[in-house]
């Protein structure tokens, strides 16, 4: 009898989502989107004028879902569960995305400290005829931060590949008085919700 082929294709550069994975025993392949200067990206992050967080968020792991699903068929690929993925951090209706240099980075960390603000992760699984898509929302209350530790925290790699400025997995966790909602959901995959959406898909989980 020939073996279940039990894993997906993973449509994202970062790091904290294949930990994540790993996390619940989920085995992938990376599928990168084409991001060339010359060709341009597959799926375009800008926001559109007037868009909302939650409405960016859905839009953009929908289209990161569909390019992937569409490099698998156009290369002939094996047919395997696609997932793609999309965080953002929202304050005052504000899409915080990633930060390019320290001046950016200090100002997203200043307008955080001290508030709640909201870090929404939206997931897409696709599958021959199978589309999902779900988004998690997570309330995450900052201390108040003096400049000095936002300037050290600005002084680390750490800001600059992530959406609202910082990692909770990291050193910014000393910046947490609260969450609400999912911690892995923070960090850029909710593992509750994608579970649910990889079962849908037929993956095979506990």
């Amino acid at each position: 009898m020939k073996p279940i082929d039990r894993k997906i294709y993973l449509a994202s550069k970062s790091p904290r989502r294949r930990e994540l994975l790993r996390q619940i025993g989920v085995d992938f392949e990376l599928l990168m989107l084409r991001n060339d200067p010359l060709r341009g990206p597959d799926v375009t992050e800008f926001v559109h004028p007037g868009e909302a967080a939650a409405d960016y968020v859905v839009r953009v792991a929908n289209e990161k879902a569909d390019s992937a699903w569409n490099m698998v068929q156009n290369r002939r690929l094996t047919p395997r569960p696609v997932l793609a993925a999309d965080t953002t951090v929202t304050i005052d209706g504000a899409i915080l995305g990633k930060p390019a240099t320290p001046a950016e980075a200090f100002e997203m960390l200043e307008r955080l400290s001290g508030r709640t603000h909201e870090v929404l992760t939206s997931i897409a699984v696709r599958h021959k005829d199978i589309a999902e898509q779900i988004t998690q929302v997570s309330h995450v209350r900052f201390a108040t931060l003096s400049p000095a530790s936002i300037r050290a925290y600005c002084a680390t790699p750490e800001p600059y590949d992530k959406a609202g400025g910082y990692g909770i997995q990291g050193l910014a966790a000393l910046f947490v008085e609260h969450i609400e909602g999912s911690h892995s959901g923070i960090m850029g995959l909710p593992l509750y919700e994608t579970a649910r959406l990889l079962r849908k898909a037929g993956v095979p989980l506990a």
